[in-house]
């Protein structure tokens, strides 16, 4: 797959991704995201239900929904005529449930927070050995020599945006590579602008996310 091709699969992954997928989250982004929509909530403003039961498990989901089916039943069992009753008898908006839930989940994701990055940072280690002796092993099977083979294993680790074992930090583009990349942040550019609020929302995830695990990547090489 060439550069444009990916950048095109891209676009329709972002500006699609509603229809076919909800995006993955894990706990290294999660608080963030939790934290975010606890403040919009006691802000005033709104949250969809999809965007909340997103950042929930299913045991949080299914205590949201308890407390909800609560609330409910006790409403109907004991009316209320003022707000000072409502405070009295232990009455919650939905949006109160919302915030409690939320509130819950934060703390949860805190705790777990670690977990998750050292987590994500094995799963990287993992698919870059994966990746670097799968080669190695695939080109001195073909005859190659080891140098060789290690160049083509590190190579493929570049293409792959993971870190390359031999510490070469590869920076250098050809003419036509760099016409290829400026067009490709042209396009980019084009297809964002033409994302709605929710599309642009979860753009901004994935750039997170990946600016997160380099962040992390650096911290554990110094």
């Amino acid at each position: 797959m060439n550069g444009l091709e990916y950048c095109f699969d891209m676009f329709i992954i972002t500006k699609y991704s509603r229809y076919f997928f909800m995006p993955k989250l894990d706990g290294t982004h999660i608080a963030e995201r939790l934290k975010e929509r606890i403040a919009k909530l006691k802000n005033g403003e709104e949250v969809a239900a999809r965007d909340l039961r997103a950042l929930l498990t299913d045991e949080q989901t299914a205590v949201l929904d308890a407390t909800k089916k609560a609330q409910q039943e006790l409403k109907k069992a004991r009316r209320a005529r003022t707000k000072e009753e409502e405070k009295e008898l232990g009455w919650k908006s939905i949006r109160e449930i919302h915030i409690e839930a939320l509130e819950a989940a934060f703390k949860d994701a805190e705790d777990d927070e670690l977990d998750a990055w050292e987590k994500r940072l094995r799963d990287a280690e993992i698919r870059q050995a994966r990746i670097y002796f799968e080669t190695l092993d695939k080109e001195m099977t073909a005859g190659k020599d080891l140098q060789t083979a290690k160049n083509k294993a590190n190579n493929d680790l570049t293409r792959a945006g993971l870190r390359r074992l031999d510490g070469q930090i590869v920076g250098h583009l050809s003419k036509r590579d760099k016409e290829i990349s400026e067009l490709e942040v042209a396009l980019i550019q084009q297809a964002t602008d033409e994302l709605d609020d929710y599309e642009k929302e979860q753009l901004e995830l994935l750039k997170a996310h990946n600016k997160a695990v380099e962040e992390n990547r650096k911290k554990r090489s110094k």
